[in-house]
């Protein structure tokens, strides 16, 4: 999962025009944040970035150009290249968003830090620390549940890579359980923690969106990591394994809807 930091223009337009500037420096402060969004929007990264710079310099305490800033960095960030340029770019634009939250930034620019430092530690697949900026995010909109399900997705992440690679170390058939293996309590001891919290953080985001159906996937998932380390328990295996597919299929009939009420909005509009 990774998440878009290319932000809504027309948000951060609006935050522009509504933040006033320092008295003495509006006008070449405003200059510079204009032509910095102009050229965020033709795609001109590095040319936005010296103009975001300079209105950051002319205007320290103005936390819209901070914001511009650290987001025009994050956009030139390429996920999944494990280059030093590339992960540069990334650590300035976690240090850029760290300096929005030192501003004062209003609850929505709060959040929208968050996400993007907790989206760029995802994607260099610092888990831990991604988790952390989520729950960060929790604290100060608790009803929001892409987070939840942020927070989920790399439970499931953390958990599955280590079971699958000791699935691999056994030579256990695709169709073959780990609960049968010796190995399965200490892929327990490390997973349980995880596929508990991930389970929860799910649920909740369903609690607030019932019609997301990644979320859902990811509740399949999530059954089949715990059915995975029941450890000898068969019966707990089955029903994990029973609801998982239970899952699956209110996946497909929730995505199949919404397929089918698509064209019914369309033609009404």
């Amino acid at each position: 999962m990774t998440y878009d930091l290319r932000l809504p223009l027309a948000i951060m337009v609006l935050w522009f025009a509504t933040v006033p500037l320092s008295k003495g420096q509006q006008v070449t402060a405003d200059a510079e944040l204009a032509l910095g969004i102009q050229a965020y929007k033709q795609a001109k990264c590095e040319e936005a970035i010296t103009h975001f710079k300079q209105a950051v310099a002319l205007d320290p305490s103005n936390v819209s150009p901070q914001l511009y800033l650290a987001t025009a960095y994050a956009q030139q960030y390429v996920p999944g290249v494990d280059v030093a340029d590339n992960n540069h770019m990334a650590r300035q634009a976690i240090h850029e968003f760290e300096k929005v939250l030192t501003l004062h930034p209003t609850h929505d620019q709060e959040v929208i830090s968050l996400k993007g430092v907790a989206s760029l530690y995802f994607n260099m697949k610092e888990f831990d620390t991604a988790k952390e900026y989520h729950k960060k995010v929790v604290k100060i909109d608790p009803n929001d549940p892409e987070t939840y399900y942020a927070v989920g997705v790399i439970d499931w992440t953390q958990v599955y890579q280590p079971r699958v690679e000791q699935r691999a170390k056994l030579k256990l058939k695709p169709d073959e359980p780990l609960i049968n293996a010796a190995a399965c309590w200490s892929i327990r001891a490390a997973n349980e923690a995880s596929v508990k919290e991930g389970m929860e953080m799910l649920t909740k985001a369903l609690s607030i969106h019932s019609g997301d159906d990644d979320a859902m996937a990811y509740m399949n998932l999530m059954y089949r990591e715990r059915a995975d380390i029941q450890c000898g328990n068969r019966q707990a295996y089955d029903a994990d394994i029973k609801t998982a597919d239970q899952w699956v299929d209110l996946t497909i009939a929730t995505k199949k809807g919404k397929m089918e009420a698509a064209p019914a909005k369309n033609h009404q509009e």
